[in-house]
This record gives C-alpha cells, structure tokens and sequence, in this order.
C-alpha cells in the first residue's frame, strides 16, 4: 500500500522557491509564500527564495545558478504557466531539463479538475530533472499551490513514501532510499 512508512528515517531535501511574475513582490507574493511554509513544515529546508520577472532570461539565470548549488536539490517555481503572452516559464525551463517526469503533469491535472474543473486543462505545469536537481512548475495562484503541494509534493518530496520517493533519486540518498 501506497504511504509514509514511519519506521523509516526522514531525509529533508534543500529547496528553492522561484516565483515568476511580473508584478509580484514580498509582499504580495502568497503563492511563493504558501510552497515556503509548505515546505518547511514538512521539515526540508528552504535555501533561497526570489522573485522573478516573467522573461526567459531572467528565470534561466536563477535557475542555473540555483541548479549549480549542490545545497538546492529540488526547484519549486510558481508562475508563468498559462496561455498569457508572459506566460514563458516552460519554454525557459524545458531547455534546461535533461529529463521530464510526464506524471507530474498528469497528477497535477487530476487533482486540479476537482479544485478548478475543467480550467485544469489551461495548465502547463510540468517537472523534469535538471542536472541532479529536479524542478516542479505549478501555476501561479495560491490555490494552484496547494493543490500541487497537498497530496503530490509533500509525498514525492518525502524520503519515507513507499514505494519510492524523488529522494531516492537523488545523489546523496540514492543508497539510503532506494
């Protein structure tokens, strides 16, 4: 049966949340802010946070930097994910993965038509592996968030989910979560 074993030890991953927005800030930023708090209490820790403007250059630049940090293992970004002429978040990230995990954008899919309904079709949320790091992209709404975190992530990010975690994926865990 799918779940958490609580026999077994738990690892916390090094994160990153990347908000892409072109008129976001600290302070209006509730989406970035509910993956942080998500995040962190679920025991990971949060390495970086920031803010950037909707431009190919811009969040590829973030994201290099970040995906060259050993310490910054998994990538959250929020933003940038639908149908508006800003919307570039997967044309910069795509370029960038050297694998994509397809389910995650079928997972999020499912769970997004019972928030949003058939809205969820407008998403282009998707992950893949950059280097050793991975990336999760969900949309830019709270509630998208959520959804992407409650029941997804929080169990992929989760070193003692069986039948298997993202942890076990990852270099410094690969022996101990496999």
């Amino acid at each position: 049966m799918p779940g958490i074993d609580s026999s077994l030890t738990f690892h916390p991953l090094g994160m990153a949340v990347l908000t892409i927005s072109d008129t976001r800030t600290t302070e209006t930023d509730t989406s970035g802010a509910l993956l942080c708090e998500r995040l962190t209490g679920a025991g990971h820790v949060l390495h970086a946070r920031a803010i950037v403007r909707d431009d190919i250059a811009a969040i590829q630049a973030q994201l290099r930097e970040w995906i060259a940090n050993p310490a910054i293992e998994i990538v959250l970004t929020t933003g940038g994910t639908g149908f508006s002429p800003r919307d570039n978040t997967p044309e910069a990230v795509k370029p960038l993965l050297r694998r994509e995990m397809d389910g995650f954008a079928i997972a999020f899919q499912t769970k997004s038509l019972q928030t949003v309904g058939v809205a969820a079709m407008q998403s282009r949320a998707f992950a893949g592996q950059a280097g050793d790091s991975f990336i999760f992209c969900v949309p830019g709404s709270t509630g998208a968030c959520r959804d992407a975190w409650d029941g997804l992530l929080e169990l992929e990010l989760d070193s003692r989910h069986k039948p298997c975690s993202i942890a076990g994926a990852l270099p410094r865990l690969r022996d101990v979560c496999a």
